[in-house]
């Protein structure tokens, strides 16, 4: 009869820990977008390898560069994110809370889309469009 109340403990304890990942997993705490240029994109770790990336953001020219550190899963959106870098870009993304380790990644920022920016906005109201490839000229 002891036997059967520590299976049952164990088993409704294994139920626990699977529903906790499934929530943490499959639930975002936040979502949202961030703007600048991709300074770093690497692929690390030792058995669980995920792509680890760092966001330059400059919200003033001139100004200290803040840094947005930020996390990718897919190879594709690596693959992509890593095309674009050198330009000004956003990267949509959604925040993931309570993952108990890093094999994860490095950060709990889950990047998982990325667009070019055409314009590069100064202040509220104030862009810098970015300037046309120059035309081919006619021999």
């Amino acid at each position: 009869m002891r036997l059967g109340k520590w299976l049952l403990g164990v088993l409704v304890l294994g139920l626990l820990v699977a529903a906790y990942f499934a929530i943490v997993v499959n639930w975002n705490y936040a979502s949202g977008e961030r703007a600048g240029w991709v300074q770093k994109l690497s692929n690390k770790g030792w058995l669980c390898k995920t792509w680890e990336g760092e966001l330059a953001l400059v919200s003033l020219p001139g100004s200290t560069p803040e840094k947005f550190q930020f996390t990718i899963h897919d190879d594709a959106v690596a693959a992509q994110v890593n095309a674009v870098m050198g330009q000004r870009v956003s990267l949509h993304y959604v925040q993931k809370v309570g993952l108990p380790t890093t094999c994860f990644g490095e950060t709990r920022h889950y990047v998982t889309g990325v667009r070019v920016q055409d314009e590069i906005p100064l202040v509220p109201g104030v862009v810098v469009p970015k300037a046309p490839p120059a035309a081919a000229s006619a021999p």
